[in-house]
């Protein structure tokens, strides 16, 4: 039986490869991806907790995460689309425009 201990080494496992994606990615979409990867291995955590406390307020918090990670998605593919219309490419060093 796997117990929280399994499910949060899951959830750090997953969070790293999230995280060593956003440091090294020069693609915008590998970048979004690893966010995602990050926000789930977070809701893994939380139902992991939520379940060895026997407490059902974890489960609507993820819905609420999961509804914000979708249009996180659905915003940054679109700003994804317009950036690579404009540029014709998606390497994240090559917009310095976007900087103050």
């Amino acid at each position: 039986m796997f117990g929280i201990t399994h499910f949060l080494f899951i959830a750090v496992l997953l969070f790293g490869i999230g995280v060593t994606g956003v440091l090294i990615s020069r693609n915008i979409i590998v970048l979004l991806m690893s966010v995602e990867l990050m926000l789930n291995a977070a809701n893994l955590a939380i139902i992991a907790f939520s379940r060895a406390l026997n407490v059902m307020d974890g489960h609507a918090f993820v819905f609420l995460v999961l509804t914000v990670a979708a249009a996180e998605a659905a915003v940054g593919l679109a700003m994804v689309i317009t950036i690579f219309n404009n540029r014709r490419s998606i390497n994240i060093d090559k917009y310095s425009l976007l900087k103050w």
